[in-house]
């Protein structure tokens, strides 16, 4: 099963060539990388060019950009990786074992940072995932390419595009929720405290649920990583 790997940039010049490099193994292995740049003002699509088989232009949007990257892909697995977020080694073979029971999943995520909350942070989003069938951008959503399409892919919403594409991906089957681990930065939560982000991130599912405009929410989160 060949898999392909769609990362959705902005402004990513600092690290995308890390990230990218990370991959080599699994390009190496047939796996193909699609860089879909949502209009960045930086020098990211020139230095993710000769690291990628592809280096797209999207709508801005982190929807749009994995939507755009998913119809670019060759793959028969799709995987949305983020640009600050590493997979574990074999994660091709672990995604293909999935993929052979299950129509998607996600992997359970380690994120990496100074501060002494982040293991509990990602421990409590790890086993509520598992209990909700609900995955997170940050644990590397994959599925089937046969799968994504039908469910219409992520809905192009400003905010929770990953929790809305689980919910109507998961109606028909459950998530395969892998042990192996993703690693991902931990900046969001220590830019602002650990705590209050987890506070924040909460209020606004629970908006969400209850049917705020996601383009509110949005707003709210962006008001955050203001301050």
């Amino acid at each position: 099963m060949r898999l392909s790997i769609v990362i959705p940039v902005l402004d990513e010049a600092g690290g995308i060539a890390a990230s990218l490099a990370a991959l080599r193994p699994l390009r190496a292995r047939g796996a193909e990388v699609i860089v879909a740049d949502g209009g960045s003002g930086d020098a990211t699509r020139s230095i993710a060019a000769p690291l990628a088989d592809r280096v797209i232009e999207a709508p801005r949007g982190r929807a749009r950009q994995m939507n755009a990257g998913a119809g670019a892909a060759t793959g028969e697995a799709i995987v949305f990786l983020h640009a600050d977020t590493r997979l574990p080694e074999g994660a091709d073979a672990a995604i293909a074992a999935a993929l052979a029971a299950r129509d998607w999943g996600r992997f359970d995520v380690t994120i990496e940072g100074r501060s002494r909350w982040l293991p509990l942070v990602a421990a409590l989003m790890n086993a509520r995932s598992r209990l909700t069938g609900i995955a997170t951008g940050d644990q590397a959503i994959f599925a089937r390419r046969e799968a994504f399409a039908p469910a219409g892919g992520f809905p192009p919403i400003a905010l929770m595009e990953d929790v809305a594409f689980s919910r109507a991906m998961k109606r028909p089957a459950a998530p395969a929720c892998l042990r192996e681990r993703v690693v991902t930065s931990g900046r969001r939560w220590e830019r602002h405290g650990p705590l209050r982000t987890i506070v924040l991130m909460w209020r606004l599912r629970l908006a969400y649920f209850l049917g705020a405009d996601p383009a509110r929410l949005a707003e709210r989160y962006a008001h955050h990583g203001s301050r």
